[in-house]
Formats: structure tokens, sequence, C-alpha cells
């Protein structure tokens, strides 16, 4: 996210990239998301979820078109950078061919694109990270901004990792195994082995996850395809299962759960986990760029989203009618590992349980980098270097402690998730993203001229959408802070 235009990768077609979207997507939020519904009530749930979800898909096509602006004023000053140079290989000119760059140097910059044939300026081959964008679009106040909102949400996203795979290790080394009993909720005073607590048991794993992937953020570490394959494989067996043997046990009419239609009082946190479950805004450059048929990028999109949100209903209305509200855990696969009612065969349950420390796991190293180089960048001045102390050892300590504090002081995933998704979340899903595309049209029209059609266009492009969505995401900052200050004082 920190850097500017790299490599494309390799081209993929757009039924594989609606895979990587949809992949991209579906991840740690979705298994906090039972919950969230249970505590908001399934009307609410469904009414917010759905509002969210064209909320973000709205913003995902304000991304795209500033990507297509951002590559076609690269293409601009590219084609300045050579008329100046080969200004400067001719050492005489005419009184004719002076008059005639002038006059095509005035020219809207679509003229120009159609004398090359079936080129188009707004094509998107060069993938052009936010981070790129934004500098090319805001002023350097922006700029800030937008590095510290990604800082703050990578931040959020290390924390949520850092809680879940010992939080999940300690469920599978202390919970219920014996069949003897239904799903049960433990304190965290409760004996795990010997003398050790539950909480004991917790420090002593996430110390040890402290240890063992903590030194991937003093160096540089890459996702393999392979592993991307073998997570997203998992992945889609443990929810494949899930939603199927809540689907069997409510099937044969053993379903525990009684949800509320609403509960206002769940909606804060839900409208944090929703907008977390959405996120993808800040990983399209890499996603939508390699796609080798971008004519349909849109009904792409489309399609995922509709998708995507019909998983999530589907596997939150199953958990909510199956479990007792009571008894859902933060991180959904939990109760499946402690209840034999419902997964009798150890195997599975253990799988179950540990399939988040696999997935999660093989991601914290890279958000880890990822937010390591957003530092370096905000702080970055031209022609500078930072000393090897402070390139080594200072950045990589400022990534990795802050989230591991929080991490060894709560370990309540939902609010952690909540938290993320509701302010560094907001910024990134709405702000950011209308801002960016509302920019890059004004950036644009100088140089390619009001008839200028950008082919990717949003959908969403009369500017009272942008205006819209920056009012929206500004309500549900003021609202979830209040929310949380009346909360604090009724305590």
């Amino acid at each position: 996210m920190a850097g500017g235009i790299t490599d494309t990768g390799e081209p993929y077609s757009p039924f594989v990239g609606l895979v990587y979207m949809f992949n991209l997507i579906v991840g740690t939020g979705a298994l906090t998301m039972p919950k969230a519904f249970a505590m908001a009530g399934w009307v609410v749930s469904l009414i917010l979820i759905t509002f969210l979800g064209f909320m973000s898909y709205m913003t995902t096509t304000f991304v795209i078109e500033a990507m297509a602006a951002a590559n076609a004023q690269l293409r601009w000053k590219r084609r300045e950078q050579e008329e100046v140079d080969e200004s400067d290989s001719n050492s005489e000119y005419s009184e004719d061919d002076i008059r005639g760059r002038a006059e095509t140097e005035t020219r809207p910059m679509l003229s120009v694109q159609r004398s090359v044939g079936h080129i188009d300026h707004f094509d998107i081959v060069e993938r052009v990270e936010m981070g790129q964008m934004a500098s090319m679009f805001f002023n350097k106040v922006g700029v800030n901004m937008f590095y510290i909102c990604i800082i703050v949400y990578l931040y959020g996203d290390l924390a949520i990792y850092a809680a879940a795979v010992p939080l999940s290790l300690m469920e599978v080394a202390c919970g219920n195994h014996s069949c003897s009993a239904g799903s049960v909720k433990y304190n965290d005073t409760d004996q795990c082995w010997g003398p050790v607590t539950r909480k004991d048991a917790y420090s002593a794993f996430l110390g040890a996850f402290t240890l063992m992937l903590g030194p991937f953020t003093f160096f540089n570490a890459q996702k393999t395809k392979y592993l991307q394959i073998l997570t997203s494989l998992m992945r889609w067996i443990a929810f494949t299962m899930m939603i199927f043997l809540a689907l069997l046990r409510i099937g044969k009419g053993r379903g525990e759960g009684q949800p509320p239609a609403a509960s206002l009082s769940g909606v804060p946190n839900l409208f944090g986990v929703c907008v977390y479950s959405f996120m993808c805004q800040h990983s399209l450059p890499s996603l939508v760029t390699p796609i080798s048929d971008k004519r349909r990028v849109g009904s792409l999109v489309v399609v995922d989203y509709v998708l995507i949100l019909g998983f999530y209903v589907l596997l939150s209305f199953t958990a909510i009618f199956c479990f007792d509200s009571s008894l859902l855990h933060d991180m959904y696969t939990l109760n499946f590992t402690d209840n034999c009612d419902v997964l009798d065969i150890p195997v599975l349950r253990y799988f179950l349980g540990l399939f988040p420390i696999f997935t999660i796991s093989t991601n914290f190293p890279i958000i880890a980098v990822t937010l390591r180089n957003n530092w370096k960048t905000l702080f970055y001045r031209d022609g500078g270097t930072y000393p090897w102390v402070v390139d080594r050892i200072v950045f990589p300590l400022i990534t990795l402690v802050p989230p591991i504090v929080v991490a060894f002081c709560t370990r309540n995933l939902e609010s952690l998730v909540g938290i993320t998704g509701a302010y560094a979340g907001t910024g990134i899903q709405y702000v950011i993203p209308a801002l960016l595309v509302y920019y890059g049209r004004r950036h644009l029209e100088p140089v390619m001229g009001r008839d200028a059609i950008n082919k990717h266009r949003s959908p969403f492009r009369h500017t009272a959408w942008v205006w819209f969505v920056v009012v929206w995401a500004t309500f549900c900052l003021m609202f979830v802070t209040a929310n949380i200050i009346l909360t604090d004082i009724k305590k």
C-alpha cells in the first residue's frame, strides 16, 4: 500500500478475478459476524448489512474509476515528458514548427487519443496503489491523513490477528472435548491444565505467537501463490462445514437460537463488523489491474457483492438460529469445537478450532511488513535516508509492539473488529474512495476536456453521491462515538 506503480503481475481471467475478490473480502470478519447479528437482532442485521453492502459496492466503483483516472493522468504526463525530451533533442525549429507544437499542446488529450487508434487513455494497465493515487490527487495534508488512516486500520488488523490465534489455541487446548456436555461458557479463572488458568494459557500462547511471527516484521515477507491456494481451500472447507452442520441441526428441530428481531444496543458494533467484513477497497489496485478483460469489471463487482451478501446472511442466520445467543463465541468456529452435540467427530472439531490459526498466521507477517512500509512512507522525505537503527529496529518495533500490547490487554474480538471497522474502516471504505474519485475528476478535466468519458466511471457518477458517502461516514462516526460514550457513562 505504500508503494506506487509496480508490475501488474500475471494476467488472469475475469472469473478468476471474481474468485480472488470473493476470497479477499470474506475473511476474519465473517467469523465475528454471527455474534454481532445475534446482539443486534435478525431484522435490523439484515437491513443494515444489505445497506452497508450497497455502500461498499458504491465506493468500490469509485476506486476503480480513480484507478482509470490515475492511469490517464500518468499517460498524459508521460506524453508531456516525451515532448519536452523531443524539443531538447532538436536544436532548431522553424516558426511553423513552433506554431504547430503550441496548437498541439492546447488540444485536449482526447484528440491525441483518437490519433493513435484503439488506445484508450483510461485503460487500467498500470497498477497504481491507493497511496500513489493519494499523492496524485490530494495535497500534502490529505496524503498524510490517508497514511494515518491506513496505519490505524493495519494496527487494528494486527491486533485482531494477534488475539484470534492465541484465543483459538486456548479454546482448543482448554475447551470441552469429552462430548459429555453441550456448549459451555468459561471464565478466565477456570483451570486449563493443572494450576494454569485459561487466562494464563491465552497469555502463554500469545507470547509464543509473538516469538514465532514477530521476527518477520524485521524482514520482508511475501505471500506465495501455493500458500494462498492452501489457505483459500481451508477457508472454504471450514465455512461450508459450519453452514452445513448448522442447517442440519436446525433441520432436525434442535436449533437453540431465538434471536430478537431488533436490539438497537447492538447496532454500533454490528456496523463496525459489517464495514470490516466488506473491506477490499485498499487492495483493489492489486486485484483489478491483472484482469485480462476489463470490459466486464462492473458486472464482476456486482456479482461478487451479491454473492458475498448472500454468503454472510446464510452464515449468520444459520448461526443465530442454531446456537443460543448467550453461547455464541466471538470467533464462530469455537462453537463447533466445544459442542459435541453439533459435531462429534474429533478430527473435524480440531480442524475447525485450528482453522483460524493457519489462515491468520500466514497473513500476520504480510500485514506487519505492509504497516512497517507505510510508516516509512509517511515520514519519508525526498533525498533522505533512514539510519540503520531507525530503519531496521525502530520501525519494526513500533509496528509490532502496539498490537501485541492490545492483544495482551483484551481478547474481545467482536469489539476489536467493531472499533477497527467503525473508525479506520470508515475512512478507508467510505471517505478516501469518495475523495479520490472527486479530486481525480477535478484533476483530469483541464487536460482531458469536459467531453472525455472514463469508460470505467462509476454508475454513481453524480457528485451528489460522493457527498452522500462523506455525510453518511460522518454520521456513522458520530453515532458510534456517542454510543461508546453513553455506554461508558452507564457503566
